[in-house]
């Protein structure tokens, strides 16, 4: 089975045991702790199985450094979105994972296990062309200060979501034009949903424009942009007004 393959097999069969988890009769912390140990469970178990040379990252799992000097790094996030998960029957929350080898991402996966859809390298389609009013999604829970100034300068609709990898899919999926974070992630938040998204032919950066670096000392990665590549310039030029402005 090669990486691609692997990754997404691993992302459903992950979200699989996440819709299990949900119909055992739990709720609110409790249900969010065990989807969370369950999914890291089997990923754990999985990747020794599979790919047992290769190094780690994951939300779930101590951060052994060793990884820094490993070729091959997969980036985990068992359970995005574990707010929503614990709340059916949401289903913006998801299971990420990538594969960095050499500093790029080579490979990865997002399942959206609620809606029974897993994206994948590279196989992943383009977007439909755009149709209506402009899409912005945004964190439900931390949209970025400068969000309602840059859907205004470009005419676009706000759109509050949970999980990364849901409003990245979004994108992907033809469901809104871009996705924009402001604050607050970490690398196995982004890399999967941004593997998926280069290989459909998405524009991905960090709001300033600078690329987005995976596999740090400090797996602190706060903000994201992934939007249609003709909006990118427009985008990321209104973002940085908005900043340059300051709080209102």
């Amino acid at each position: 089975m090669n990486d691609h393959e692997f990754a997404a097999t691993l992302a459903d069969d992950v979200g699989a045991v996440l819709r299990t988890v949900r119909t055992e009769g739990l709720a609110g912390r409790e249900l969010g702790d065990e989807g969370d140990r369950r999914a890291q469970q089997l990923i754990a178990e999985r990747l020794r199985a599979e790919r047992p040379a290769d190094a780690v990252l994951s939300e779930e799992a101590a951060d052994d450094k060793a990884r820094l000097g490993a070729e091959r790094v997969w980036i985990i996030d068992p359970l995005d979105g574990t707010r929503e998960f614990r709340e059916p029957p949401r289903s913006d929350w998801a299971v990420h994972v990538a594969l960095l080898e050499h500093g790029r991402l080579t490979a990865g996966a997002v399942a959206l296990p609620a809606r029974s859809l897993v994206l994948r390298t590279p196989d992943v389609g383009s977007p439909p062309p755009p149709a209506g009013r402009r899409q912005i999604v945004v964190s439900r829970s931390r949209p970025p200060a400068f969000a309602a100034g840059v859907a205004s300068a470009l005419d676009a609709d706000l759109v509050e979501l949970g999980s990364a990898g849901a409003k990245a899919m979004a994108v992907v999926l033809g469901d809104a034009d871009a996705y924009v974070h402001g604050g607050g992630q970490y690398e196995w938040d982004s890399a999967a949903p941004v593997a998926v998204a280069l290989a459909a032919g998405l524009h991905c950066s960090r709001i300033d424009g600078s690329p987005l670096r995976y596999n740090q000392p400090d797996p602190y990665l706060p903000d994201l942009v992934v939007c249609r590549p003709e909006l990118a310039t427009r985008l990321l030029d209104a973002i940085a007004a908005e900043v340059e402005k300051g709080p209102s």
